[in-house]
């Protein structure tokens, strides 16, 4: 997300934590068992996360679009039924159960407030195609590639700085192949699919699922886009209330 100093993700990441990064889950992550003993980091990293996730609800331009969106669509978020905070296995950073309509945040792996805001959207964006469509997550791969299609497009996934710090930059039309390959890994994360058809089923439906922008009825590039977008969607929100 260009132009905020908060979103700058430090260096020590590795690829592989960066792509495969949130994920729709059928029931819940794998989680990891907390550490045991007087040095366990449990209670910190909980600690940390549900501090992180209070700034991102209330200050994050973002989340605050979708957070009145799905309110608007009448499927309001209530930070202590459907967010999370979790110890996960392997790289995942954050996920959404459809079973239970709750957004896992994995506590020991989200890094700072940067990564935070950009997981906890990328989640809502899953939430609020959920909320507003009849989406079968688990029998349909190419509706689950439309919401990863548009997840990895709204969210900053695939903004310019997330690309220059993942040394990924320069490619004609860079965004929409990030967006692409980003939801091509996120299918392969929690589908049984060969790479071939997790990449049809992204071909299939990309140039509708990539140009539907909604709620923020734009592609919000860094902060300052996604308040423009906020206010017209309050703008919109108010207009139709008025008719």
């Amino acid at each position: 997300m260009a132009g905020a100093p908060d979103e700058r993700e430090p260096g020590p990441a590795t690829r592989e934590q960066l792509h495969v990064s949130c994920q729709v889950f059928s029931e819940g992550p794998a989680q990891g068992k907390p550490q045991e003993g007087l040095l366990s980091s449990f209670p910190i990293h909980n600690q940390k996360c549900q501090l992180m996730l209070l700034k991102s609800l209330k200050t994050n331009p973002y989340v605050k679009l979708l957070l009145d969106a799905m309110k608007h669509s009448g499927c309001a978020v209530n930070k202590d039924r459907h967010f999370s905070c979790e110890d996960c296995d392997g790289n995942v950073s954050g996920g959404f159960a459809a079973s239970t309509s709750q957004i896992v945040l994995c506590q020991n792996n989200i890094r700072n407030q940067a990564h935070m805001n950009r997981v906890v959207t990328h989640e809502l964006i899953h939430a609020f195609d959920h909320c507003r469509a009849h989406v079968h997550w688990f029998t349909n791969v190419r509706h689950l590639a439309c919401s990863e299609i548009r997840a990895a497009n709204l969210s900053g996934d695939c903004s310019l700085v997330s690309e220059i710090f993942r040394l990924h930059f320069g490619l004609k039309r860079h965004h929409q192949t990030c967006v692409r390959d980003r939801a091509i890994l996120s299918i392969l994360a929690v589908r049984s699919i060969s790479k071939e058809v997790a990449q049809k089923a992204v071909d299939e439906v990309f140039e509708s699922c990539f140009n539907d922008h909604e709620p923020f009825g734009r592609i919000p590039h860094n902060n300052m886009y996604a308040r423009y977008a906020h206010r017209d969607f309050q703008n919109r929100d108010r207009y139709y209330s008025n008719i």
